[in-house]
């Protein structure tokens, strides 16, 4: 079997070079070309300088002169739109890690996915544990009646709150049938974070930090706390792997690794 031929678009962001090291590891992958806004050469080299890929700052002439059958994208919000609408008139695969879309973004994009018969996957993480984190949420939220969420990431994240808490506390209401109980305060108060489905969401961005997610869940005389921490971000890169593997089997969008894992949603 011919490996698969990816792209990486937002090459040069922290999370493109881990992403470009690791596909560089996949004996059924082939890294045939980069896009980023910042690139000033027409080539990369890699960390280790086992190659030179041809490097863009447009997608159009990778997607042309590379022909890749799939595009990872880790790169803002705003270039996410114009990347799904490019790809996807090529008929090329996505798989999507950037997040601060929008719901009518994300509707669009299930939208071309059916339209031009490709496979798309968005992740608000792909780290395994994280998505485990999600799931043993949504089962403990059927039986405690109070949440909040602490996410806390690097100073560099543009988006908060983060894809990863909107869809925890997004998939825990789900998953119970109604909003959480939302504790009454006394006097208005402007530091209880963004309410969610009567879940609070806080946000904290730091030097030091990477990217670590805690669900808090009360009942009476008892918490519950389910934590999940990004060591470093190699820990993506299985859960982008596997993506990329079954994107290109799909047709329309997967929203989350919960199917591609074999979970259900709860």
């Amino acid at each position: 079997m011919k490996p698969i031929r990816v792209a990486v678009h937002g090459a040069l962001g922290k999370m493109g070079q881990t992403l470009l090291a690791a596909l560089r590891r996949e004996p059924d992958m082939q890294l045939v070309g980069a896009v980023d806004a910042k690139a000033t050469e027409d080539h990369l080299t890699l960390l280790d300088r086992s190659a030179k890929i041809p490097l863009s700052k447009e997608l159009e002439p990778i997607l042309d002169s590379c022909q890749p059958q799939v595009v990872v994208d880790f790169s803002n919000a705003s270039a996410v739109m114009p990347l799904v609408k490019k790809a996807s008139a090529h008929g090329v695969n996505l798989v999507i890690g950037t997040t601060g879309l929008s719901a009518e973004e994300v509707k669009e994009i299930d939208a071309l996915a059916k339209d031009k018969g490709i496979g798309i996957v968005i992740a608000p993480n792909f780290a395994l544990g994280a998505v485990l984190m999600m799931h043993l949420a949504q089962i403990a939220g059927k039986y405690l009646d109070y949440a909040e969420i602490i996410e806390l990431h690097h100073e560099g994240k543009l988006d908060a709150p983060s894809g990863t808490a909107l869809t925890t506390a997004k998939g825990m209401a789900q998953a119970r049938g109604k909003p959480f109980s939302t504790p009454q305060a006394k006097e208005k108060a402007e530091s209880r974070g963004k309410q969610v489905e009567g879940i609070s969401i806080h946000s904290v961005r730091l030097p030091g930090l990477l990217a670590h997610q805690e669900v808090i869940l009360g009942g009476a005389g008892q918490t519950l706390s389910i934590r999940h921490d990004t060591i470093g971000r190699d820990c993506y890169m299985p859960g982008v792997m596997l993506a990329i593997r079954e994107v290109i089997k799909q047709k329309g969008l997967i929203f989350g690794l919960d199917s591609l894992l074999g979970l259900e949603k709860k």
